[in-house]
């Protein structure tokens, strides 16, 4: 029983903390060009100039390698399994941004 309340503020601690994409860049999410700046979303390790997608541990967040297991990211190397979802949600941003 205890251990089920540790494990549960473990996970509530982990998303709490969890680093979530920056919307401004959300031109370069999936475009594997290498533009995305750090803390911006991506889908692949080939989308961020850092060279570090790391997950969210379900999104990827361009990140400096030494950041790349801090604030509940996973590390880099993180490849978005629902890839085609997260790029229609980033030209919908842009969309919405107008940029």
């Amino acid at each position: 029983m205890v251990r089920i309340s540790i494990l549960t503020a473990l996970a509530f601690a982990l998303t709490a903390f969890a680093v979530t994409p920056n919307n401004a860049g959300a031109k370069n999410v999936g475009q594997a060009n290498g533009q995305q700046f750090i803390t911006g979303g991506c889908t692949s390790n080939a989308d961020c100039s850092s060279a570090c997608c790391a997950g969210n541990p379900t999104v990827g967040v361009c990140s400096a390698e030494a950041a790349a297991l801090q604030a509940g990211k996973t590390g880099c190397g993180f490849v978005d399994p629902n890839a085609a979802a997260t790029i229609a949600a980033a030209k919908a941003q842009v969309k919405k941004q107008g940029f």
